[in-house]
Formats: C-alpha cells, sequence, structure tokens
C-alpha cells in the first residue's frame, strides 16, 4: 500500500532516505535503489564535489539531493525540519571515513582519533536519533558498518582507529535496539565486504558491482524481521 508524502506523490512507502551518497558505496547504493524504483532523498556534505548531480539529471524525479554534514548537529537538525511530514520506508547512513590503516592506536592524534570516532560513530546515531520519526513504523533503519567492526574477528589487527570506530558504531546500534526492544522496525548494520572506493582501496577483492546490489537484496529481504541484524552484503550473520 502506497502513501502520499508532503509533496503530494504516492512514494512514500517505497522511499529511501540516504545520508551519505556522495561518492563510493554512498552514490552506488543511491543509482541501485533507483534501479530497482524507489524515491532516494540523497545527502552529500558537498554539492560542487559529488557526481550524485549527475545521476538525478539522468533519472528525473527519483533523486532529491540535500546538503547536510553528518557531523554538524545544527545540520542533521536542520534537514529533519526540511524533511518534516515525509516518510520512508528505509533510511540508511552511509556516510564514513577511514585513516591510514597502519596506524597504531596508541599513535594515533587526538583530533585524527576524534575525527574518525565522531564521524563513523557517533554521528550515524545522531542521525538516526533525529530522523527515526521518518521512518514508518515497520519500515528499516540501517547503518553501513563493516566486518572489521567484528570484536570476535579480530585476529590480525590493523586499522585499528577504523576497526574501534565501527566496534564502538555497533555497540551502540546494540544500546539503540535494546531502547526500542518490542517495536517492528528492522535494524540492520551492514558490512558490505571489502570493496574498491576510494575508502576501500584499490587492492579491495569486490568491486562495487559484486558488493552494492547484494546489499540492497539483503535490506530488502530483511524487511519485516524487527530487531537488529549484524549481516555482510550475502546476509551472512557477522560475529559480534
Amino acid at each position: 500500500m502506497t502513501t502520499t508524502n508532503d509533496t503530494g506523490d504516492a512514494t512514500a512507502s517505497r522511499s529511501v532516505l540516504l545520508i551519505g551518497a556522495s561518492r563510493g558505496l554512498g552514490l552506488a547504493l543511491a543509482q541501485e535503489w533507483v534501479r530497482r524504483g524507489r524515491h532516494v532523498v540523497a545527502t552529500v556534505r558537498d554539492p560542487s564535489s559529488t557526481a550524485l548531480p549527475q545521476v538525478a539529471d539522468g533519472q528525473p524525479g527519483s533523486i532529491e539531493i540535500e546538503t547536510v554534514d553528518v557531523t554538524v548537529p545544527e545540520q542533521i537538525d536542520g534537514l529533519r525540519g526540511r524533511l518534516a511530514g515525509r516518510t520512508f520506508d528505509v533510511l540508511f547512513v552511509s556516510a564514513g571515513v577511514t585513516n591510514k590503516p597502519e596506524g597504531i592506536v596508541g599513535q594515533t592524534s587526538t583530533e585524527e582519533f576524534v575525527r574518525v570516532m565522531v564521524t563513523n560513530a557517533l554521528s550515524p546515531l545522531r542521525v538516526i536519533e533525529a530522523l527515526q520519526d521518518l521512518v514508518a513504523p515497520t519500515g528499516t533503519i540501517g547503518v553501513m558498518s563493516s566486518g572489521q567492526g567484528s570484536v570476535a574477528n579480530n585476529e590480525r589487527g590493523g586499522h585499528e582507529v577504523y576497526r574501534g570506530s565501527k566496534a564502538a558504531l555497533n555497540t551502540f546500534m546494540r544500546s539503540y535496539a535494546a531502547r526500542h526492544a518490542g517495536e517492528d522496525r528492522t535494524l540492520v548494520l551492514m558490512a558490505p565486504g571489502w570493496v574498491k572506493t576510494e575508502l576501500g582501496g584499490e587492492g579491495a577483492r569486490l568491486e562495487v558491482d559484486e558488493s552494492i546490489p547484494h546489499v540492497v537484496t539483503t535490506m530488502e529481504d530483511l524487511g519485516g524481521r524487527p530487531g537488529l541484524h549484524y549481516v555482510d552484503y550475502l546476509g551472512r550473520t557477522v560475529p559480534w
């Protein structure tokens, strides 16, 4: 059953609110959801440094672009105000950063540590808390996590600050799920695999088109299954 949003479009139950679609996996997610007939409201930090406007031009009426820096709470609140009255089937937070993979946490500057942790762990929860009421009661709230956020699977070390930020994100989402126990929404921590993007690097195992279509399929398959799911792009459970 479709519903009508405040712009008069009967697409709310097919709508996705995608936070962080400037490049890489976020940009590919916007394209994939549009390809599947979804209406996407996608956010970027800087409209002048992303290919998303060109994607939107090629898909008239399928993508709306909003500007927000997820590390600035006032901008998140502003987005919430601009979207008041809208209802989305999916809220997905893709925004994230990395740092030098060889960096040791004890030798990382406070500034760099804070940058990664605020962007990857704190900001997604701020976004979810601010925008959760825009998601349908039986909708899905997802966050781009990583297999490197698994404490159980960390047997090689490396990427210490990044790993820590994703492990923190996972823990914060477990706390969020506990506070919202009994609700009908599906909550997803998504590990997309090691993908060749600016963040993943050229040595990654997967091409974007080997990951993202599976990510969206897995998200769709989990719809209607309340509670928190930590899974990879193929729908396999990732150990905590």
